[in-house]
Order: C-alpha cells, then sequence, then structure tokens
C-alpha cells in the first residue's frame, strides 16, 4: 500500500507539474511596434475596440473617464471592469507598452495572470501591433482618475481557476491574421473593425460547451447572460438581409434602424462608439457584414 501512495502521489505530482506548464502565461513582448504613436489612429481605435462601454465611470457623461465599475453579467457571476486611466496607482498609468500588449494579444495581466474571457481578448489577440501602440498612447493622454472598484463577484476567482484559464486559451486562442493581400481591402478593413476591434461576436453569436463563441454559428444571434436574445447580424432570415449597406452605414451612425426606430440598451453604447469612426470605417464595417453567409438564427 505504501508503493502505491508514493506511485499516486508521484503522478500527481507530474500531472500538477505538466497543468503548471501549460497553462504558463504568455507574454507579449515583441509583438510592440516601434516609431511614433499615431494619436487620431489611437483614438479611431479606441472607438472602434468599445473601450468606452465597458470601463468608462457609470452614470457620468464623459466616455474617456475611464474610471471603470461596469459590472458585466455571466452564468459563473459578475465581472467588474478595472480602472484603465493613465492614473499611476488605480489605473494603468504605471504600465509599459508591453504590459499593455501582453493584456491585449494574450490576456496576461502585468503581474502574470491570465485574464478572464470578460475582456475580449480572444477578438483583441488579432490586433495590430501600431494599433495596439496607438491606443496605449491615446489612452495615456485622457483623464488620471483614482476611482477604485470592488473585485469581480465571481466565488471561484481563485488563484487555480486562473490558471485553469490556460487550458481555456490552448483550445480557444488561436491568433491568426486577418489579412489578406488577395482580398478586397475594404472587406479586409471591414473584417478587422468588426471581429478583432469591435468584437461583435461576442454578443451576437451563440457559444459552445467551453463558453467560447461557436465558429460554426458566428453572427447568428445569441443569449445574453440576463435572458435576453441579441439579434442575428447575418444576412440570413431573421438578419440583416433586408437591409441595405447604406442601412447599415446610417444605423452605425445615429442608431436608427430602417424601420425608424432607436436602438437602446447595450447597442445604444456601441453606436456611441461608432459614431465617432471615419465614413470609410462604417461603410467598411457594413460592406463586412452584407458579405458574410446567411445563417439563421438558433
Amino acid at each position: 500500500m505504501r508503493k502505491v501512495a508514493v506511485v499516486l502521489t508521484l503522478a500527481l505530482a507530474v500531472a500538477f507539474a505538466a497543468f503548471w506548464f501549460v497553462t504558463a502565461p504568455e507574454q507579449a513582448g515583441a509583438t510592440v511596434s516601434e516609431g511614433a504613436p499615431d494619436l487620431d489612429n489611437g483614438r479611431t481605435v479606441f472607438f472602434a475596440g468599445g473601450c468606452a462601454s465597458c470601463h468608462a465611470t457609470p452614470d457620468q457623461p464623459d466616455r474617456t473617464l475611464l474610471g471603470g465599475g461596469h459590472a458585466l453579467a455571466s452564468p459563473v457571476g459578475n465581472f467588474v471592469a478595472p480602472n484603465i486611466s493613465p492614473d499611476l496607482q488605480h489605473g494603468i498609468g504605471a504600465w509599459t507598452q508591453e504590459q499593455f500588449a501582453s493584456a491585449l494579444l494574450k490576456g496576461v495581466s502585468p503581474r502574470g495572470r491570465h485574464y478572464y474571457p470578460a475582456f475580449p481578448y480572444t477578438a483583441y489577440q488579432h490586433m495590430k501591433s501600431e494599433d495596439v501602440r496607438d491606443l496605449f498612447a491615446f489612452i495615456q493622454t485622457l483623464p488620471a482618475t483614482g476611482q477604485t472598484n470592488p473585485g469581480h463577484d465571481f466565488p471561484l476567482d481563485l488563484a487555480i481557476v486562473r490558471r485553469g484559464m490556460g487550458l481555456w486559451k490552448l483550445i480557444n486562442f488561436r491568433g491568426e491574421p486577418y489579412d489578406d493581400p488577395a482580398a478586397d481591402p475594404q472587406l479586409v478593413r471591414g473584417r478587422y473593425l468588426v471581429e478583432a476591434l469591435g468584437h461583435c461576436g461576442e454578443c451576437h453569436s451563440p457559444r459552445d460547451i467551453t463558453g467560447a463563441v461557436a465558429e460554426d454559428r458566428l453572427y447568428a444571434g445569441g443569449k445574453l447572460p440576463d435572458g435576453d436574445s441579441v439579434p442575428n447580424i447575418t444576412p440570413g432570415k431573421g438578419g440583416i438581409g433586408e437591409w441595405t449597406q447604406e442601412d447599415l452605414v446610417f444605423f452605425f451612425e445615429d442608431g436608427t434602424t430602417p424601420e425608424g426606430d432607436v436602438t437602446g440598451g447595450e447597442m445604444a453604447s456601441v453606436i456611441a462608439n461608432t459614431s465617432q469612426l471615419p465614413e470609410a470605417d462604417r461603410q467598411a464595417m457594413a460592406a463586412y457584414l452584407k458579405s458574410l453567409p446567411a445563417r439563421e438564427a438558433p
């Protein structure tokens, strides 16, 4: 029996060591682009990426005051968006550009811990390095706030669970580039805005058994944690098939649908972002959505 216990102990130790090795957080490092940042592009990336939708301090009009505090509901608890203002103590003012890149591209904190995918780094992993650089520089120009927020209301927010996110990333983290030199440049730009920066699929798609976006039903509609339905945004039945490209462009500008309704709820916050984008970018997003394969809502 003693030998059996020793063997089992060794097996558990080996298994734990293997788990610890394969789940090690990966830093972004050299993915940061060199050169002087373009603040105008950083502003575009800020709004295209929807940073204010989660990180702007709730119940105040300034969407560039990034004190955090917005609660993101999920089936396992609420995740609270952190302060990402340039505050040195409570925000990201003391972060390096490389640490910022690791957060966006790898889902890893400056402390070397995995972030939960309530932070949509599964989409941001496809960001161009120059856009990461420019976004970081732009955020540093915004007002700092020392606002502090409560931690996640997530009973399983334990060190071992955080580390286990490394296994989830092995399954769901790919990082393939989006650029295709042979494709229509407008569609390439549209895909980048919709999928990488706008992370539209995070809400507008059903999820698989692991909780990741179901790639084979991308944009076919989904459910929010509170049970509300999120619409199909493909040209399929019940989607945007009857919308013209100009309908979509107009919608991205002021939130008005072809029927004359005005969007509300979480989508109103999205429109507050897309309305700040250049006209050419709204056109590219609309063109890409109209080019998607038609899928029926689940």
